[in-house]
């Protein structure tokens, strides 16, 4: 009888300290909120697919405002830059990688990026900058309301060109203005075509010329000599890489050369209406972090413009391309 009794107690003590250890692993588990797994939305390791056309200064300058942003929202990241070394196919493969990883959200650096990118997939996550005009690209039918799963922000002010071209035509009047552009490159012919258009009522004339890849830009350049008085480079990717070539047949030549934005100034460019693509670059890093952490939707954040416009002019270019100084411009120019 003891010894039947005894084994009751030590079952009843048995089921007690089970039940005691039960009732800790579920505080435990409810203290944590996931039964013990790390939230990875707050712990993990975001993989960020870096799709760029090609390597040049306004590139570089806003994927470094990209990451910037990232870096001061303390986000764990891990980049994967892929660069197309500006052909058209490699940014398809590129795009199609990052599906294949399942990336948590690709950064698409300049237009041809963002339309392969958005073409691979309808569920990750895009955001761009270095894009002329998101509607003409076909990227999204509206600006306020992208609907789809991209956004970002543009680096064309809508007022840039025709800025340019009434500076031109004031300063440098009855000109002819030589155009080089990768005819291949969509946000190359939107601006093209702006440029064509904002002459018509002015004294200037356009004279173009197109090329494929980076290689061709010095004989394109060369050959606008006798037919222009003045040349215009505009964000196009595929010249600005190899815009050192172009500055230098506009110093030999003595044709003042305008460009699309400040960074092209810096390498010999004498005046632009530019903006910042570090801004630009920031500015959509901190579009891609609420993505990332607050689940807001791409379709849901508004595609922005640059924030502001400014005429820069490079004072060492305007005496390497024997441009005569204009005393308005120590008024309305940053100069440097």
């Amino acid at each position: 009888m003891k010894n039947k009794l005894s084994m009751i107690m030590l079952s009843l003590i048995t089921l007690i300290v089970l039940g005691a250890c039960a009732q800790d692993n579920q505080d435990d588990s409810e203290e944590t909120g996931d039964s013990g797994q790390e939230d990875t939305q707050e712990t993990g390791t975001y993989q960020i697919g870096v799709s760029q056309f090609i390597e040049h200064p306004s590139l570089d300058a806003a994927y470094e405002g990209f990451q910037a942003a990232i870096e001061e929202a303390v986000l764990d990241v891990e980049y994967d830059l892929r660069n197309a070394q500006g052909d058209q196919s490699n940014t398809s493969t590129i795009a199609q990688n990052f599906v294949a990883d399942n990336v948590d959200l690709v950064f698409a650096n300049a237009t041809p990026s963002a339309q392969a990118a958005l073409q691979a997939t309808s569920d990750i996550p895009i955001v761009f900058t270095s894009v002329t005009d998101a509607i003409e690209a076909g990227l999204v039918e509206s600006l306020d309301q992208p609907d789809r799963n991209i956004t970002g922000v543009m680096d064309m002010h809508p007022d840039a060109i025709i800025e340019t071209v009434n500076f031109i035509d004031q300063y440098f009047p009855e000109s002819a203005v030589g155009v080089v552009y990768n005819a291949g490159e969509q946000n190359s012919v939107i601006q093209i075509d702006h440029v064509n258009e904002a002459v018509q009522d002015t004294s200037l004339t356009v004279v173009e010329r197109t090329v494929s890849t980076s290689a061709e830009v010095q004989q394109a350049t060369t050959s606008l000599v006798g037919e222009a008085d003045l040349i215009y480079i505009v964000t196009d990717n595929t010249v600005v890489s190899a815009l050192e070539t172009v500055v230098a047949v506009a110093e030999e030549q003595q044709l003042p050369l305008v460009v699309g934005e400040p960074d092209s100034l810096t390498r010999g460019g004498f005046a632009t209406f530019g903006i910042d693509y570090y801004t630009i670059g920031y500015r959509t890093g901190e579009m891609a972090v609420d993505i990332l952490t607050e689940g807001i939707e791409p379709a849901d954040i508004s595609i922005e413009y640059p924030p502001e416009m400014q005429l820069f002019i490079n004072q060492s270019a305007v005496e390497a391309q024997g441009i005569e100084w204009n005393s308005d411009w120590d008024e309305i120019a940053e100069l440097q």
